[in-house]
């Protein structure tokens, strides 16, 4: 289970990027934060922003209805 979860369900982008990044900004070092969305871009930019911030992507999960990603502050 995530130290923290981010409910950004309704939230198109560049919004989920945006609270996740603010999110993380307030962790600390090797917490999880599990995010949670319905924009199917978050496919592609999540794993981007999480490249280019250092962080790490544990998990990606897909359902009809939405995305939970898993990221572990560096």
């Amino acid at each position: 289970m995530a130290d923290v979860t981010l409910n950004a369900l309704g939230k198109k982008c560049p919004m989920p990027i945006l609270l996740t990044k603010k999110e993380l900004n307030k962790m600390s070092s090797g917490q999880t934060l599990e995010l949670i969305v319905d924009d199917k871009g978050a496919l592609k930019d999540i794993p981007a922003m999480v490249n280019t911030t250092g962080n790490e992507l544990v998990s990606t999960n897909e359902s009809d209805a939405e995305i939970r990603f898993v990221i572990k502050k560096a």
